[in-house]
């Protein structure tokens, strides 16, 4: 093993064609979870601007809504962020297992 980390991008496609940097992430400050701000922190992780670590440090969240916010974009797109559809989607996988 060389020891060399891989370059990271510089820049990702977000959750609407936009490319996200650094710079355009979410503040990590913000205070309110709108549903266009969870998917570019997960576009963020997915595309390698920053690590899982990083973000979970930045926005003071925990893996496990980290992991809930990636599997809702999995299951519904941006949709499924919005409270009301995470919970509408949890009851209906619920429903069928």
């Amino acid at each position: 093993m060389s020891g060399v980390e891989p370059a990271r991008p510089h820049e990702v496609m977000g959750p609407h064609g936009e490319m996200l940097t650094i710079a355009t992430l979410p503040s990590r400050t913000i205070s309110r979870w709108v549903p266009a701000r969870k998917a570019q922190v997960v576009y963020a992780v997915n595309g390698g601007l920053l690590s899982l670590d990083e973000a979970l440090v930045r926005y003071s969240i925990s893996l496990e809504e980290f992991i809930g916010w990636r599997r809702s974009i999995e299951q519904a797109g941006l949709h499924g962020l919005r409270v009301t559809q995470a919970q509408f989607y949890r009851s209906k996988r619920a429903k069928n297992s």
